[in-house]
């Protein structure tokens, strides 16, 4: 076969596919991504929070029962039958309120007979102190005898005796009928009513007509255990632990049965003086406000108590430290950037957070996330530590990450309370 024929291309032509070659080949080799120094991973992050030492109260859980703070039995105390209720069960009644109609006639008529016999012994007595009158100047005549005054005397007497006591059974007659009308002994919220209209009541006994309790504010009744009131006692004689506030301004809170925490506080009123015998607890009472009504008589709560203050302690994340047999410890980022086992001291915790006591210095940094990356004893690159629910901080750029810029363990404090 005939060879085709190409026709030649321009010079300037051939030099440009010539550059385009060159430009590919250099393409074809670009350097390889740059990696960690020496060919390695880069060190693992780890979330860390700064030592910053504080005081922090030491709160104790304690089981506690609510109560009315007063309660009063409404009774009847004459005899009768009941005519009329004159409240709404379950609402509201002020200290004097009527409350119950008790069937008064007859203690009306006793009154007036009462009134009657103090009208006779008045006039019984009138007459004789008119006779002891003229019998007086008689005696000094010798127109009488000596007896005869005396006994006019006498008669006077007696007849002002009875007339007190007219006056006094008018007082009985006249309490007697007021209690035919049964009033409400303290101001609170009534229950419901024990008896009806119809009712005989008070007949030898006083009848309970309904119960009144008084639930703002409220008490509420808990114990702690013996041995940890002489302990915090011990501490504090020592300067281990400093009291919180003032003796009788214990900080008190509620927790109620959901797990939330009830917005007002309490007031510790006292801490009883003996042990109970068969649990070996002391009981203390607390006075806490009830002002909306949201808390009733005889539930159940857990108290938050704040006896004391660690002075010089920090508070940890629950997760950052490790307990075992041999103590409990937590990893603390060295000056190389690696972590190190440190062993503390705990001092309780409270909200998710463990009190410590004696192990850290100002300015460390403590792991609390992470642990799955860490490789021996291998370096680590250090992030803050953002508490669960709070807002996740601001992206760091290559200095700042370096720098190891840590939130502080006081955020941690404030996230605790």
């Amino acid at each position: 076969m005939a060879p085709v024929w190409a026709p030649a291309l321009p010079r300037s032509l051939a030099v440009a596919a010539a550059g385009a070659v060159l430009a590919l080949a250099a393409c074809s080799k670009t350097e390889a991504p740059k990696g960690a120094p020496g060919g390695g991973m880069p060190p693992p992050q780890v979330g860390v929070v700064t030592v910053e030492p504080g005081n922090v109260g030491l709160l104790s859980e304690l089981p506690g029962r609510l109560e009315a703070s007063r309660v009063a039995q409404v009774r009847a105390r004459v005899a009768g039958i009941v005519q009329e209720r004159l409240f709404r069960e379950g609402s509201d009644v002020k200290a004097g309120q009527p409350l119950f109609r008790i069937d008064a006639a007859p203690y009306a008529a006793a009154v007036q007979s009462a009134q009657a016999a103090l009208a006779r012994a008045e006039a019984s007595l009138s007459q004789s102190s008119a006779l002891a009158r003229r019998y007086k100047p008689l005696l000094e005549a010798n127109a009488v005898s000596e007896q005869e005054y005396a006994n006019a005397v006498a008669a006077q007497q007696a007849g002002a005796a009875d007339v007190a006591a007219a006056k006094a059974a008018i007082a009985t007659a006249q309490i007697n009928l007021n209690y035919a009308s049964v009033t409400a002994p303290i101001s609170g919220r009534i229950g419901r009513a024990l008896v009806t209209e119809g009712a005989l009541v008070g007949q030898g006994e006083a009848t309970p007509l309904a119960v009144i309790q008084q639930i703002d504010p409220l008490y509420v009744n808990f114990t702690q255990s013996a041995a940890q009131v002489m302990e915090l006692r011990r501490a504090m004689e020592q300067g281990r632990l400093q009291r919180a506030g003032k003796a009788d301004a214990a900080s008190v809170r509620l927790v109620l049965e959901d797990g939330s925490e009830y917005p007002e506080p309490a007031r510790l009123l006292f801490s009883d003086l003996t042990v109970d015998a068969g649990t070996g607890q002391i009981t203390l009472r607390a006075e806490v406000p009830n002002r909306g009504m949201r808390l009733l008589p005889g539930l159940y709560v857990r108290v938050r108590i704040e006896q004391a203050q660690a002075s010089n302690a920090v508070l940890l994340p629950q997760q950052a430290v490790t307990r075992s047999a041999g103590g409990d410890s937590v990893l603390v980022v060295g000056a190389d950037n690696k972590p190190i086992p440190r062993t503390i001291k705990l001092g309780g915790q409270q909200n998710g957070y463990w009190v410590v006591l004696e192990g850290l210095q100002k300015g460390e940094q403590v792991v609390v996330d992470g642990f799955q990356k860490l490789r021996g004893g291998a370096p680590v690159q250090t992030v803050p530590w953002t508490p669960p629910g709070a807002p996740a901080p601001a992206a760091a750029g290559p200095a700042s990450a370096a720098s190891g810029a840590q939130a502080p363990a006081s955020s941690a404090s404030s996230a605790a309370r």
